[in-house]
């Protein structure tokens, strides 16, 4: 399977493979790496130049069925931001051109900023030489008319750290005296888990494959154990780390279980990690960022036969309150 990419910016097709000479999955890293003033890459690293963060001056590009996306997306519903930045999101069905703009396809909009066809074009208004993949999520700086960054784990630190007293009043993802186990476990479930499952589903050899999906299940196991006595990741309170591994096991049993052959169980038979996926979709304004169409029927399985998958009531009680005596911390 090749790569649709912008080389010298002009769009180029079935490039180069996803997978590397041993036949494993090979994530390409992002290129625009810019930082918002004030964010926390990490517990005692905080960006102290680059562009303010300033209400109505940035706009968010997302595809509800990208997992990175989604967590991007979140982050700036729980931080109270869905008035100080806007979001447009392309259709998830992903043809020869890329990501697209269409606006009568439900669930989906215009590009409202750069008036764009496909978001290829973004990227070459940011850079007209521009030479890699068209990803999303996409943080555009409408005042410098370019793209800040475009990795998602970095966009959603700005959302979350950045922007304190900027938008709506908001969950604190980041709060003092958790932050380094967040990053810590950011870390930990990044590649077994939330890059894991790709890791599994684009293995072109059967030890890639073997390597991939057992690290999954691995981690898997290991944070149900966790979660068996605390509510979440990183303790009593809802965090960064939560939103992080939220968009991955949402999709898991209708998508990664089948389509990326992580099949020895599904979510929902985990004791302890799906009653914590149901208390997460249940705590407000996360279920509005979950289009289950768009994530699996015309994201995962586009063009295919889509399975029928298990019966799932993301709404079903789950009494993980219990085990918590903490409020979400709120930052005004």
């Amino acid at each position: 399977m090749g790569r649709n990419m912008l080389v010298d910016g002009e769009w180029k097709t079935d490039l180069e493979p996803y997978t590397d000479e041993d036949g494993a999955f090979d994530r390409v890293e992002t290129s625009f790496r810019d930082w918002i003033r004030g964010t926390y890459r990490s517990a005692d690293d905080i960006v102290t130049d680059g562009p303010e963060p300033e209400a109505g001056r940035y706009h968010l590009y997302v595809a509800r069925n990208c997992p990175w996306a989604h967590g991007a997306a979140l982050t700036r519903q729980l931080a109270g931001l869905t008035d100080a930045i806007t979001m447009d999101i392309v259709d998830p069905v992903r043809e020869d051109e890329g990501w697209e703009f269409t606006p009568e396809k439900e669930g989906c909009t215009p590009d409202t900023v750069n008036g764009a066809d496909y978001l290829r074009e973004v990227y070459v208004a940011a850079d007209p030489e521009y030479t890699g993949r068209v990803t999303v999520p996409v943080l555009w700086d409408t005042q410098e008319d370019t793209i800040v960054n475009n990795e998602s784990i970095e966009i959603m630190r700005m959302f979350a750290t950045a922007f304190d007293g900027v938008g709506d009043e908001g969950l604190d993802l980041y709060p003092e005296g958790y932050r380094e186990e967040i990053d810590r476990i950011i870390d930990a479930i990044y590649d077994s888990i939330n890059n894991g499952v790709y890791r599994a589903g684009f293995a072109e050899s059967q030890e890639a494959y073997d390597e991939a999906v057992t690290d999954v299940f691995d981690a898997l196991d290991y944070w149900d154990e966790v979660l068996a006595d605390q509510r979440y990741l990183a303790g009593d309170r809802l965090t960064l780390a939560d939103v992080r591994m939220f968009p991955t096991l949402v999709r898991f049993d209708h998508c990664y279980h089948t389509a990326f052959n992580c099949d020895r169980q599904y979510l929902h038979q985990y004791e302890h990690l799906w009653p914590y996926l149901r208390d997460l979709y249940q705590t407000p304004g996360v279920a509005e960022t979950v289009r289950m169409e768009h994530i699996k029927d015309q994201g995962y399985y586009q063009g295919e036969i889509t399975p029928i998958g298990p019966d799932i009531d993301f709404d079903a009680p789950h009494d993980r309150d219990r085990l918590s005596s903490e409020e979400p911390a709120v930052q005004t």
